[in-house]
């Protein structure tokens, strides 16, 4: 039965108010992380040490085994991407054309400038920002093609300074990744493309194997192979966040349009079955509309059965007592996308800092997000929005501190530095400290004895800064 009284047109996981929810449906909503599978972290573990211990052969026989082609070349060369991207759609290549200028700029404007910092007088240092050496990007296959994902994972990296971008896509029946996934390689700047998927691309990306470079991070979203693959190679490469099946949570305010809210749960929910789509709103009337719309959305979209199955597994219809009561769930809720659809966004946005990213206000569609703003629309999942960040141009980017100082801030710091060098047990820390402070031998005579260095005691003053 819905909040209305009546029965439902369509089967929602959960529908009712956020107060009466059942221990159970809370936890469904909030615990969307899939739990550990043995059998699959087994499988894959297996998979990554075969990349490992035989490289090419074994993600040839993959291919044969898993995607049932027989592979010529592991590797897709660039003239069929220059081919891909002159036989593309002109209007097609035009979008993904602006797609990538608009990720360029916005990315560029994340990298941090150089930080130089004096913390006491004669104590100078800073941080330094570098790029990677060379990255890895998975673009998923199977149930369609996504040029997008290509773009949101190479074009950062190449705003970086990334010189080697190696491209990761499964093959298709013709043994290469789709034609789109090929032109959007060439469009955003790609230096590799190799047609190979799940969690052995990952391994190939990790470890290297005769023909696949070994990288220093994988990126890009994938299904559960890619992403227990991930996991078990992080710490010898870096991982971005965890990317699941897609979310989006819609904050319905009073006077929101229920079929534009209708319309942003269907969409995320035609990604895949595995979805989870939601809409909380404190009018009760509002919810009821939105429930009658979504029905309406669900009938005519061409992905039906998709959308049903994500709408009945994971879907929630939620009314809140009030907007505090509906922000406070869409914190603990934590989507990839939050929608905001309310009198106040921007206002409302600051109670929901565990989004991946936020849409503020009815005309913000997630779609333009997924492709076209220049924000990224690879995102952190199931809650993972509580601790880790969307990906960005500073996944591609390492930095390192340095220090400067001139004699008489050494000398000032001395007695300090010896004191808690002494009270940790480190006493050659206290010596190397006392050989700056002023008056204090440096030199041992021929005998043994301890002279100052030649110049005598004094400061030499300020060190010379250098660019």
């Amino acid at each position: 039965m819905d909040a209305s009284g009546g029965e439902p047109a369509l089967k929602v996981a959960v529908d009712g108010a956020l107060e009466a929810l059942s221990p159970e449906q809370e936890s469904l909503l909030l615990e969307r992380a899939p739990a550990r599978a043995r059998e699959l972290e087994k499988r894959v573990r297996e998979i990554v040490e075969s990349v490992r211990e035989e490289g090419d052969a074994a993600l040839l026989r993959m291919a044969r085994e898993l995607d049932d082609v027989a592979l010529p070349s592991l590797e897709v060369p660039q003239d069929r991407w220059k081919e891909a991207l002159q036989e593309l759609d002109p209007l097609l290549r035009k979008a993904l054309e602006r797609a990538a200028r608009n990720l360029e700029g916005f990315h560029r404007a994340q990298i941090p400038p150089p930080v130089d910092f004096t913390s006491e007088p004669g104590v100078r240092m800073g941080r330094r920002t570098v790029p990677l050496d060379g990255v890895g990007v998975y673009a998923p296959g199977g149930l369609a093609s996504y040029p997008s994902s290509v773009l949101m994972g190479v074009v950062p990296a190449r705003t970086a300074g990334v010189k080697e971008i190696a491209v990761c896509s499964p093959p298709g029946p013709d043994g290469e990744p789709p034609a789109e996934v090929l032109a959007a390689c060439a469009v955003a700047g790609a230096t590799r493309l190799f047609a190979v998927g799940g969690a052995g691309a990952v391994a190939a990306l990790a470890y290297g194997t005769e023909t696949i470079p070994q990288v220093q991070a994988v990126v890009g979203p994938g299904n559960r192979w890619v992403t227990e693959g991930k996991r078990q190679v992080a710490g010898t490469v870096r991982v971005d966040a965890p990317a699941g099946p897609s979310e989006v949570l819609v904050v319905a305010g009073t006077g929101a349009d229920p079929r534009r809210v209708a319309a942003e749960l269907v969409a995320q929910a035609e990604h895949d079955p595995e979805a989870a789509v939601a809409a909380v709103a404190w009018d009760r009337e509002l919810l009821d509309r939105i429930r009658a719309v979504l029905a309406e959305e669900v009938e005519s979209t061409p992905r039906r059965e998709t959308v049903e199955e994500a709408i009945g597994s994971r879907g929630a219809l939620l009314l809140a007592r009030d907007r505090e009561e509906a922000l406070d769930f869409a914190r603990r809720y934590a989507p990839e996308h939050l929608a905001l659809y309310t009198s106040a966004p921007r206002a409302d946005l600051e109670a929901v800092p565990t989004a991946g990213t936020a849409f503020l206000g009815e005309a913000s569609s997630v779609a333009y997000g997924d492709y076209l703003t220049g924000a990224n629309h690879v995102l952190p999942t199931a809650g993972a929005g509580r601790a880790f960040s969307g990906l960005s141009v500073l996944d591609f980017l390492r930095f390192y501190t340095w220090q400067e100082l001139d004699e008489d801030g050494a000398a000032a710091m001395t007695d300090d530095v010896v004191r808690l060098a002494e009270a940790e047990g480190l006493p050659a820390h206290g010596r190397a400290a006392r050989l700056r402070a002023p008056g204090e031998p440096t030199e041992v005579e021929p005998g043994g004895e301890e002279r100052p260095p030649s110049g005598g005691s004094q400061n030499t003053g300020p060190a010379k800064e250098t660019s």
